[in-house]
Protein backbone atom coordinates (compact mmCIF):
# COMPACT_ATOMS: atom_id res chain seq x y z
CA UNK A 1 0.00 0.00 0.00
CA UNK A 2 2.43 2.48 0.69
CA UNK A 3 3.95 1.61 -2.59
CA UNK A 4 1.00 2.69 -4.23
CA UNK A 5 0.53 5.91 -2.28
CA UNK A 6 4.20 6.82 -3.64
CA UNK A 7 3.14 6.53 -7.36
CA UNK A 8 0.20 8.03 -6.56
CA UNK A 9 1.46 11.32 -5.82
CA UNK A 10 4.60 11.12 -8.01
CA UNK A 11 2.24 10.79 -10.97
CA UNK A 12 0.68 14.27 -10.08
CA UNK A 13 3.87 15.92 -9.90
CA UNK A 14 4.48 18.62 -12.30
CA UNK A 15 5.29 18.75 -16.17
CA UNK A 16 7.80 20.59 -15.30
CA UNK A 17 9.43 18.37 -12.85
CA UNK A 18 9.08 15.38 -14.85
CA UNK A 19 10.84 16.50 -17.89
CA UNK A 20 13.86 17.16 -15.70
CA UNK A 21 13.65 13.92 -13.88
CA UNK A 22 13.44 12.50 -17.47
CA UNK A 23 12.94 8.94 -16.02
CA UNK A 24 15.75 9.03 -13.19
CA UNK A 25 14.86 8.19 -9.62
CA UNK A 26 14.03 10.54 -7.26
CA UNK A 27 16.87 10.40 -4.48
CA UNK A 28 16.05 12.90 -1.83
CA UNK A 29 12.94 14.79 -0.84
CA UNK A 30 13.20 18.77 0.59
CA UNK A 31 10.36 19.55 3.09
CA UNK A 32 10.64 23.58 3.52
CA UNK A 33 9.01 26.75 5.19
CA UNK A 34 10.24 30.49 4.50
CA UNK A 35 11.78 32.01 7.73
CA UNK A 36 10.84 35.28 9.18
CA UNK A 37 14.05 36.37 7.06
CA UNK A 38 12.86 34.63 3.84
CA UNK A 39 15.28 31.68 4.00
CA UNK A 40 14.53 28.03 3.85
CA UNK A 41 14.39 25.96 6.64
CA UNK A 42 13.26 22.62 6.82
CA UNK A 43 14.46 18.57 6.67
CA UNK A 44 15.92 16.63 3.75
CA UNK A 45 15.13 13.32 3.46
CA UNK A 46 15.02 10.18 1.48
CA UNK A 47 12.85 9.59 -1.38
CA UNK A 48 11.41 6.37 0.31
CA UNK A 49 10.40 7.82 3.97
CA UNK A 50 8.21 11.16 2.21
CA UNK A 51 4.95 11.08 1.71
CA UNK A 52 2.39 14.46 1.63
CA UNK A 53 0.34 12.38 4.22
CA UNK A 54 3.53 12.24 6.47
CA UNK A 55 3.93 14.23 9.16
CA UNK A 56 7.09 16.28 9.95
CA UNK A 57 7.78 18.81 12.74
CA UNK A 58 9.90 21.70 13.63
CA UNK A 59 10.65 23.46 16.64
CA UNK A 60 9.04 27.18 17.12
CA UNK A 61 11.91 28.13 18.06
CA UNK A 62 13.09 29.01 14.52
CA UNK A 63 11.13 31.76 14.60
CA UNK A 64 12.90 33.57 17.47
CA UNK A 65 16.33 33.77 15.81
CA UNK A 66 17.63 37.26 14.89
CA UNK A 67 19.63 37.83 11.01
CA UNK A 68 22.65 36.68 12.83
CA UNK A 69 21.43 33.50 14.39
CA UNK A 70 21.24 34.82 18.00
CA UNK A 71 18.00 33.82 19.95
CA UNK A 72 15.94 36.08 21.58
CA UNK A 73 14.03 35.85 24.57
CA UNK A 74 10.40 37.46 23.69
CA UNK A 75 7.22 37.78 25.92
CA UNK A 76 5.97 34.37 25.18
CA UNK A 77 4.81 32.10 27.96
CA UNK A 78 7.23 29.19 27.64
CA UNK A 79 8.71 30.13 25.08
CA UNK A 80 11.82 27.98 25.47
CA UNK A 81 9.84 24.83 25.95
CA UNK A 82 10.56 25.10 21.72
CA UNK A 83 7.50 22.89 21.15
CA UNK A 84 7.08 21.62 17.39
CA UNK A 85 4.92 22.15 14.91
CA UNK A 86 3.78 20.20 11.86
CA UNK A 87 5.05 20.98 8.27
CA UNK A 88 2.00 20.02 5.85
CA UNK A 89 3.57 19.53 2.07
CA UNK A 90 1.81 22.01 -0.31
CA UNK A 91 1.90 19.66 -3.08
CA UNK A 92 1.35 22.62 -5.67
CA UNK A 93 4.96 23.94 -5.05
CA UNK A 94 6.53 20.75 -5.67
CA UNK A 95 9.54 21.85 -7.68
CA UNK A 96 13.07 20.74 -8.47
CA UNK A 97 16.33 21.40 -7.12
CA UNK A 98 18.26 21.30 -9.97
CA UNK A 99 21.52 22.27 -8.94
CA UNK A 100 21.81 19.21 -6.43
CA UNK A 101 24.00 16.22 -7.63
CA UNK A 102 20.75 13.80 -7.60
CA UNK A 103 16.93 14.15 -8.34
CA UNK A 104 15.67 15.93 -5.50
CA UNK A 105 12.24 17.50 -5.31
CA UNK A 106 11.93 20.87 -2.72
CA UNK A 107 8.53 21.45 -1.27
CA UNK A 108 7.09 24.47 0.40
CA UNK A 109 5.08 23.28 3.39
CA UNK A 110 2.76 25.07 5.71
CA UNK A 111 2.93 25.24 9.32
CA UNK A 112 0.20 24.45 12.10
CA UNK A 113 0.08 23.64 15.34
CA UNK A 114 -0.67 19.85 16.41
CA UNK A 115 -4.19 20.58 16.82
CA UNK A 116 -4.47 21.65 13.13
CA UNK A 117 -4.25 25.68 13.67
CA UNK A 118 -2.75 28.01 11.18
CA UNK A 119 0.92 29.11 12.96
CA UNK A 120 0.31 32.47 13.57
CA UNK A 121 4.16 33.76 13.35
CA UNK A 122 4.70 31.73 9.74
CA UNK A 123 4.89 33.95 7.02
CA UNK A 124 2.99 32.00 4.79
CA UNK A 125 -0.05 32.18 7.13
CA UNK A 126 0.15 35.88 7.22
CA UNK A 127 -0.09 36.15 3.61
CA UNK A 128 -2.97 33.73 3.70
CA UNK A 129 -4.40 35.68 6.40
CA UNK A 130 -4.62 38.92 4.16
CA UNK A 131 -6.13 37.04 1.20
CA UNK A 132 -8.69 35.43 3.26
CA UNK A 133 -9.86 39.26 3.75
CA UNK A 134 -10.12 39.77 0.30
CA UNK A 135 -11.92 36.70 -0.59
CA UNK A 136 -14.43 37.23 2.50
CA UNK A 137 -15.10 40.35 0.03
CA UNK A 138 -15.63 38.67 -3.15
CA UNK A 139 -12.07 40.13 -4.52
CA UNK A 140 -8.62 38.34 -5.59
CA UNK A 141 -5.67 40.60 -5.46
CA UNK A 142 -3.39 39.51 -8.46
CA UNK A 143 0.36 41.27 -7.87
CA UNK A 144 3.27 40.96 -10.46
CA UNK A 145 6.87 41.19 -8.52
CA UNK A 146 10.16 42.82 -9.96
CA UNK A 147 13.29 40.96 -8.63
CA UNK A 148 16.48 43.69 -8.53
CA UNK A 149 19.73 41.77 -7.48
CA UNK A 150 23.63 42.19 -7.55
CA UNK A 151 26.16 39.76 -9.32
CA UNK A 152 29.62 40.26 -7.12
CA UNK A 153 32.80 39.53 -6.75
CA UNK A 154 32.91 36.64 -4.11
CA UNK A 155 33.44 38.25 -0.44
CA UNK A 156 35.28 36.17 1.87
CA UNK A 157 35.91 38.75 4.38
CA UNK A 158 33.12 41.04 5.70
CA UNK A 159 35.70 43.29 6.14
CA UNK A 160 36.25 44.45 2.87
CA UNK A 161 33.94 46.39 0.38
CA UNK A 162 32.02 44.36 -2.00
CA UNK A 163 32.81 44.61 -5.73
CA UNK A 164 31.39 43.94 -8.97
CA UNK A 165 32.14 40.83 -10.74
CA UNK A 166 34.77 40.38 -13.13
CA UNK A 167 32.50 39.72 -16.54
CA UNK A 168 34.03 37.66 -19.83
CA UNK A 169 35.99 40.48 -21.06
CA UNK A 170 38.18 40.13 -18.09
CA UNK A 171 36.94 43.46 -16.90
CA UNK A 172 35.23 44.54 -14.05
CA UNK A 173 31.56 45.83 -14.53
CA UNK A 174 30.42 48.97 -14.69
CA UNK A 175 27.77 50.78 -13.61
CA UNK A 176 25.16 52.88 -15.57
CA UNK A 177 24.38 50.82 -17.98
CA UNK A 178 20.52 50.40 -17.44
CA UNK A 179 19.17 47.89 -20.57
CA UNK A 180 22.57 47.28 -22.14
CA UNK A 181 22.63 44.08 -24.07
CA UNK A 182 26.59 44.24 -23.48
CA UNK A 183 26.71 44.40 -19.94
CA UNK A 184 23.91 40.96 -19.70
CA UNK A 185 25.94 39.50 -22.03
CA UNK A 186 28.96 39.91 -19.77
CA UNK A 187 27.25 37.75 -17.54
CA UNK A 188 25.95 35.44 -20.02
CA UNK A 189 26.50 31.72 -18.10
CA UNK A 190 25.02 33.26 -15.02
CA UNK A 191 21.89 34.19 -17.05
CA UNK A 192 21.79 31.24 -19.13
CA UNK A 193 22.47 29.11 -15.28
CA UNK A 194 19.00 31.18 -14.25
CA UNK A 195 17.04 30.56 -17.29
CA UNK A 196 18.26 26.71 -16.99
CA UNK A 197 16.97 26.47 -13.27
CA UNK A 198 13.87 28.17 -14.09
CA UNK A 199 12.44 26.00 -16.60
CA UNK A 200 13.70 22.89 -14.35
CA UNK A 201 11.61 24.17 -11.75
CA UNK A 202 8.80 25.45 -14.12
CA UNK A 203 9.17 29.25 -12.60
CA UNK A 204 8.07 31.47 -15.60
CA UNK A 205 10.47 34.76 -16.50
CA UNK A 206 8.66 37.49 -18.14
CA UNK A 207 11.63 39.88 -18.93
CA UNK A 208 15.50 40.25 -17.80
CA UNK A 209 17.41 43.28 -18.11
CA UNK A 210 20.74 44.90 -16.67
CA UNK A 211 19.21 47.62 -14.10
CA UNK A 212 21.82 51.13 -13.04
CA UNK A 213 24.24 49.55 -10.97
CA UNK A 214 27.65 47.48 -12.01
CA UNK A 215 26.95 43.76 -12.09
CA UNK A 216 22.53 45.13 -10.96
CA UNK A 217 20.20 42.37 -12.50
CA UNK A 218 16.12 42.42 -12.75
CA UNK A 219 14.00 39.75 -13.36
CA UNK A 220 10.29 40.66 -13.57
CA UNK A 221 7.95 38.22 -13.09
CA UNK A 222 4.53 37.23 -14.62
CA UNK A 223 1.47 38.63 -12.64
CA UNK A 224 -0.61 35.94 -10.97
CA UNK A 225 -2.18 34.88 -7.52
CA UNK A 226 -0.30 36.64 -4.68
CA UNK A 227 0.99 33.11 -2.75
CA UNK A 228 1.79 31.61 -5.79
CA UNK A 229 4.26 34.31 -6.60
CA UNK A 230 5.63 34.75 -3.11
CA UNK A 231 6.43 30.84 -3.72
CA UNK A 232 7.84 31.72 -6.90
CA UNK A 233 10.17 34.87 -5.63
CA UNK A 234 11.07 31.88 -2.82
CA UNK A 235 12.34 29.79 -5.08
CA UNK A 236 13.67 32.16 -7.25
CA UNK A 237 16.04 33.69 -4.69
CA UNK A 238 17.45 30.48 -4.30
CA UNK A 239 17.99 29.39 -7.92
CA UNK A 240 20.26 32.61 -8.61
CA UNK A 241 22.10 32.55 -5.46
CA UNK A 242 22.77 28.62 -6.45
CA UNK A 243 23.20 29.76 -10.47
CA UNK A 244 25.78 32.53 -9.03
CA UNK A 245 27.92 29.86 -7.40
CA UNK A 246 28.23 27.66 -10.25
CA UNK A 247 29.68 30.64 -12.01
CA UNK A 248 32.04 31.77 -9.52
CA UNK A 249 30.14 34.35 -8.46
CA UNK A 250 28.14 35.58 -5.63
CA UNK A 251 24.04 36.93 -6.41
CA UNK A 252 23.51 39.44 -3.24
CA UNK A 253 19.41 40.55 -2.30
CA UNK A 254 21.46 42.97 0.38
CA UNK A 255 19.51 46.37 0.02
CA UNK A 256 22.16 48.16 -0.65
CA UNK A 257 25.19 46.48 -1.23
CA UNK A 258 27.93 48.86 -2.40
CA UNK A 259 27.97 52.78 -1.50
CA UNK A 260 28.17 54.42 -4.79
CA UNK A 261 25.73 51.77 -6.47
CA UNK A 262 21.88 52.59 -6.61
CA UNK A 263 20.04 50.05 -4.45
CA UNK A 264 17.80 47.02 -4.84
CA UNK A 265 14.40 47.13 -5.31
CA UNK A 266 11.26 44.00 -5.17
CA UNK A 267 8.37 46.55 -6.65
CA UNK A 268 5.02 45.16 -6.54
CA UNK A 269 2.58 45.59 -9.57
CA UNK A 270 -1.06 44.66 -7.52
CA UNK A 271 -4.89 44.82 -8.80
CA UNK A 272 -7.80 43.57 -7.44
CA UNK A 273 -10.25 41.16 -9.63
CA UNK A 274 -13.84 40.54 -8.94
CA UNK A 275 -13.50 36.51 -7.98
CA UNK A 276 -17.13 36.38 -9.69
CA UNK A 277 -16.77 38.34 -12.77
CA UNK A 278 -13.25 38.14 -13.33
CA UNK A 279 -13.39 42.11 -14.00
CA UNK A 280 -10.51 44.57 -12.77
CA UNK A 281 -12.16 46.56 -10.16
CA UNK A 282 -10.00 49.53 -10.34
CA UNK A 283 -12.00 50.25 -13.96
CA UNK A 284 -14.83 50.90 -14.58
CA UNK A 285 -16.80 49.95 -17.91
CA UNK A 286 -16.00 52.90 -19.39
CA UNK A 287 -12.60 52.71 -18.62
CA UNK A 288 -12.21 55.29 -16.08
CA UNK A 289 -10.54 55.15 -12.54
CA UNK A 290 -13.75 53.39 -9.53
CA UNK A 291 -13.61 54.86 -6.30
CA UNK A 292 -11.96 51.54 -4.97
CA UNK A 293 -8.72 51.92 -6.94
CA UNK A 294 -8.25 55.62 -5.59
CA UNK A 295 -9.50 54.29 -2.22
CA UNK A 296 -6.38 51.20 -2.66
CA UNK A 297 -3.91 54.31 -3.15
CA UNK A 298 -5.43 56.04 -0.49
CA UNK A 299 -4.98 53.24 2.36
CA UNK A 300 -1.82 52.57 0.84
CA UNK A 301 -0.37 56.25 1.30
CA UNK A 302 -2.41 55.86 4.78
CA UNK A 303 -1.12 52.43 6.50
CA UNK A 304 2.32 51.74 4.17
CA UNK A 305 4.76 53.85 7.08
CA UNK A 306 3.39 51.30 9.49
CA UNK A 307 4.76 48.21 7.55
CA UNK A 308 8.21 49.56 6.15
CA UNK A 309 10.09 47.87 8.84
CA UNK A 310 8.08 44.42 7.07
CA UNK A 311 9.33 45.77 3.68
CA UNK A 312 12.94 47.10 4.47
CA UNK A 313 13.77 44.86 7.35
CA UNK A 314 17.45 45.66 8.40
CA UNK A 315 19.40 48.49 9.13
CA UNK A 316 20.85 48.20 5.53
CA UNK A 317 17.62 48.65 4.33
CA UNK A 318 17.15 52.14 4.41
CA UNK A 319 20.77 53.06 3.12
CA UNK A 320 18.65 52.69 0.15
CA UNK A 321 16.31 55.41 0.62
CA UNK A 322 18.77 57.89 -1.36
CA UNK A 323 16.43 60.77 -3.47
CA UNK A 324 17.85 60.72 -7.03
CA UNK A 325 19.47 56.89 -6.55
CA UNK A 326 16.47 55.16 -7.99
CA UNK A 327 14.41 54.96 -4.84
CA UNK A 328 11.55 57.15 -4.02
CA UNK A 329 11.56 58.28 -0.39
CA UNK A 330 8.14 59.21 -0.04
CA UNK A 331 4.63 57.79 -0.75
CA UNK A 332 2.87 60.45 -3.39
CA UNK A 333 1.20 58.48 -5.82
CA UNK A 334 1.28 59.86 -10.21
CA UNK A 335 1.03 58.04 -13.18
CA UNK A 336 4.64 56.86 -15.14
CA UNK A 337 6.37 59.06 -12.36
CA UNK A 338 9.11 56.91 -10.61
CA UNK A 339 9.38 59.67 -8.44
CA UNK A 340 6.72 58.38 -6.35
CA UNK A 341 6.46 55.78 -3.90
CA UNK A 342 3.14 54.28 -5.47
CA UNK A 343 3.38 54.61 -9.88
CA UNK A 344 0.60 53.89 -12.26
CA UNK A 345 2.25 51.98 -14.89
CA UNK A 346 0.70 53.48 -18.56
CA UNK A 347 -1.96 50.54 -18.92
CA UNK A 348 -4.94 49.36 -20.59
CA UNK A 349 -7.92 49.45 -18.44
CA UNK A 350 -8.30 45.82 -18.05
CA UNK A 351 -4.31 45.87 -16.25
CA UNK A 352 -4.38 48.95 -14.32
CA UNK A 353 -2.53 48.55 -11.43
CA UNK A 354 -0.59 50.09 -8.26
CA UNK A 355 3.23 49.31 -7.98
CA UNK A 356 4.63 50.09 -4.97
CA UNK A 357 7.95 50.84 -5.44
CA UNK A 358 9.09 50.90 -1.61
CA UNK A 359 9.49 47.56 -1.33
CA UNK A 360 13.31 46.65 -1.12
CA UNK A 361 14.62 43.37 -2.43
CA UNK A 362 16.22 42.29 0.98
CA UNK A 363 12.13 42.02 2.48
CA UNK A 364 10.38 38.51 2.74
CA UNK A 365 8.40 38.23 -0.39
CA UNK A 366 5.75 36.48 2.12
CA UNK A 367 5.37 39.47 4.35
CA UNK A 368 5.80 42.48 2.27
CA UNK A 369 3.13 41.16 -0.87
CA UNK A 370 0.79 40.70 2.65
CA UNK A 371 1.86 44.10 3.84
CA UNK A 372 1.22 45.82 0.41
CA UNK A 373 -2.29 44.51 0.13
CA UNK A 374 -3.06 44.63 4.01
CA UNK A 375 -2.48 48.65 3.33
CA UNK A 376 -4.85 48.78 0.30
CA UNK A 377 -7.41 46.23 1.74
CA UNK A 378 -8.01 48.82 4.47
CA UNK A 379 -8.12 51.59 2.04
CA UNK A 380 -10.68 50.32 0.17
CA UNK A 381 -12.88 49.19 3.49
CA UNK A 382 -12.30 52.34 5.03
CA UNK A 383 -12.58 54.31 1.70
CA UNK A 384 -9.69 56.40 2.43
CA UNK A 385 -8.93 58.97 -0.25
CA UNK A 386 -5.36 59.66 -1.58
CA UNK A 387 -3.39 62.59 -1.68
CA UNK A 388 -3.80 64.96 -5.40
CA UNK A 389 -1.88 63.30 -7.49
CA UNK A 390 1.82 64.51 -7.89
CA UNK A 391 3.10 66.56 -10.70
CA UNK A 392 6.85 66.59 -11.93
CA UNK A 393 9.52 65.19 -10.21
CA UNK A 394 8.87 64.32 -6.07
CA UNK A 395 11.89 63.01 -4.05
CA UNK A 396 11.43 64.51 -0.40
CA UNK A 397 7.94 65.78 -0.66
CA UNK A 398 4.55 64.84 0.73
CA UNK A 399 4.55 61.89 3.32
CA UNK A 400 8.73 60.61 3.26
CA UNK A 401 9.51 57.27 4.27
CA UNK A 402 10.86 56.63 7.65
CA UNK A 403 14.89 56.56 7.35
CA UNK A 404 16.28 54.77 9.82
CA UNK A 405 14.84 51.18 11.48
CA UNK A 406 14.38 52.33 14.57
CA UNK A 407 12.34 55.34 13.29
CA UNK A 408 9.98 52.76 11.41
CA UNK A 409 9.48 50.45 14.10
CA UNK A 410 7.79 53.19 16.28
CA UNK A 411 5.53 53.39 13.04
CA UNK A 412 4.66 49.72 13.05
CA UNK A 413 4.50 49.49 17.02
CA UNK A 414 1.58 52.29 17.16
CA UNK A 415 -0.98 51.25 14.46
CA UNK A 416 -2.83 48.65 15.84
CA UNK A 417 -4.95 48.41 12.44
CA UNK A 418 -2.37 47.28 10.73
CA UNK A 419 -1.64 44.66 13.34
CA UNK A 420 -5.17 43.12 13.84
CA UNK A 421 -5.24 42.94 10.39
CA UNK A 422 -1.58 41.13 10.00
CA UNK A 423 -2.33 39.36 13.44
CA UNK A 424 -1.34 40.43 16.56
CA UNK A 425 1.06 37.15 17.63
CA UNK A 426 3.18 37.89 14.54
CA UNK A 427 3.60 41.58 14.87
CA UNK A 428 4.58 41.13 18.25
CA UNK A 429 7.02 38.28 17.78
CA UNK A 430 8.70 40.52 14.60
CA UNK A 431 9.26 43.48 16.44
CA UNK A 432 10.75 42.12 19.38
CA UNK A 433 13.13 40.14 16.67
CA UNK A 434 13.90 43.59 14.95
CA UNK A 435 14.90 45.57 18.11
CA UNK A 436 17.12 42.71 19.36
CA UNK A 437 19.00 42.95 15.48
CA UNK A 438 18.78 46.69 16.12
CA UNK A 439 20.43 46.45 19.88
CA UNK A 440 23.00 43.65 18.10
CA UNK A 441 23.78 46.48 15.00
CA UNK A 442 24.25 49.33 17.50
CA UNK A 443 27.12 47.45 19.16
CA UNK A 444 29.11 47.26 15.92
CA UNK A 445 31.99 49.66 15.25
CA UNK A 446 31.87 50.41 11.20
CA UNK A 447 35.32 50.89 9.17
CA UNK A 448 33.69 54.16 8.74
CA UNK A 449 34.70 54.89 12.39
CA UNK A 450 37.88 53.51 12.65
CA UNK A 451 38.54 55.42 9.57
CA UNK A 452 37.70 58.43 10.63
CA UNK A 453 37.37 58.80 14.42
CA UNK A 454 40.08 56.72 15.76
CA UNK A 455 42.75 59.47 15.18
CA UNK A 456 40.91 62.90 14.19
CA UNK A 457 39.02 63.03 17.48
Amino acid sequence: MASDNKTDWRESLPDAFKEYQSGRRIEEVECIIPDLAGMSRGKSMPYYKFSPDSTFFLPISLFYQTITGEYVDLDIKNQWMEYDVVLRPDMATASAVPWADDVTLQVISDLETRDGKPVAVAPRNVLKRVLGLYTDKGWRPVVAPELEFYLIKPNVDPNEPIEPPVGRTGRRGAGRQAYSMVAVDEYGPVIDTIYDYAEAQGLAIDTLIQEGGAGQIEINLLHGDPLVLADQVFYFKRAIREAALKNGTFATFMAKPMRDEPGSAMHIHQSVIDAKTGDNIFSAPDGSETAEFFHFIGGSQYHLKSVVPLLSPYVNSYRRFTAGMSAPVNLEWAADNRTTGLRIPNSPPIARRVENRVVGIDTNPYLAIAASLACGYLGMVNKIDPSPAATGEVYEEGAVLPRSLNVAMDEFNNDRTIQEILGVEFCELYAGIKNAELEEFQREISPWERQHLLLNV
